[in-house]
């Protein structure tokens, strides 16, 4: 089965037939809220909102080992999340669709693992393409099918919020080789990692970064709310053409 996390501007799956919900308890707490299942076109699904479906958990309070596990635990093989983030690279302009292929983590005090404790013992999970690649495909694949444009690949950095950075902090993330900016990538790509659950991220555009092009002097909350609103449509459309593809 699917999950869709959503981010900043998809609390909810307007194309989601919502059949039950159910709140989760994990051995790391409680989730962001409860889990969502569904069917889209038929086909099963589970979604549920990183940020609270009231929007009320900031980046760096999600519980992203209690999300994970919940979404684990109700037999979720793989996971889409989506998230709003800024654009680095000239070409992420605000509005672009994209599905990052690399990671850098630049959080701290995150619980980031589920290996932090005693019993579990010493465990090194690879990380070197922190993307399941078979599912990136198909996120592009169902994106191609349904004509919407969607770039593939780029960096994602991961900072830690709830702060938007400064533009001096944004040159640092160009020279490091980041292409996009987002507060939420991590420890969420990870915590499916070794949980073996296959996961992917689709990134929406919400505004350039600090520092570079309509964002040189200030970056402006109004008009992300209303790039969100016509990104996020997009963005529902190939979910809905991904779960058809994926099986439910």
């Amino acid at each position: 089965m699917l999950a869709i996390i959503g981010g900043s501007g998809l609390t909810q799956l307007a194309n989601l037939k919502v059949t039950r919900r159910l709140a989760v308890r994990t051995p790391y707490g409680e989730p962001s809220g409860p889990l969502t299942f569904g069917e889209i076109a038929g086909k099963a699904i589970v979604f549920l909102a990183r940020h609270g479906y009231g929007h009320t958990v900031p980046p760096h309070q999600v519980n992203y080992r209690a999300n994970i596990w919940a979404l684990h635990a109700q037999g979720v093989k793989a996971v889409v999340g989506v998230a709003a983030v800024g654009g680095i690279r000239a070409d992420m302009r605000p509005g672009v669709i994209a599905v990052p292929d690399q990671i850098i983590d630049y959080t701290h005090g995150r619980a980031s693992t589920f290996y932090s404790v005693e019993d579990r013992g010493v465990q090194h999970v690879d990380f070197t393409w922190p993307y399941e690649p078979v599912l990136r495909k198909r996120c592009l694949a169902a994106a191609q099918k349904t004509s919407v444009a969607m770039i593939d690949g780029g960096v994602y950095a991961a900072t830690q919020g709830p702060r938007l950075e400064t533009a001096a902090e944004i040159n640092r993330l160009e020279r490091d080789g980041a292409d996009l900016v987002g507060m939420t990538g991590m420890p969420e790509a990870i915590l499916a990692r070794e949980i073996g659950l296959a996961y992917a991220a689709i990134a929406v555009v919400a505004n350039h970064a600090a520092g570079r092009g309509g964002s040189a002097e200030a970056i402006s909350m109004q008009s992300i709310a209303a790039i969100l609103e016509e990104g996020m449509a997009r963005v529902r459309t190939i979910i809905e053409e991904l779960v058809v593809t994926h099986g439910g």
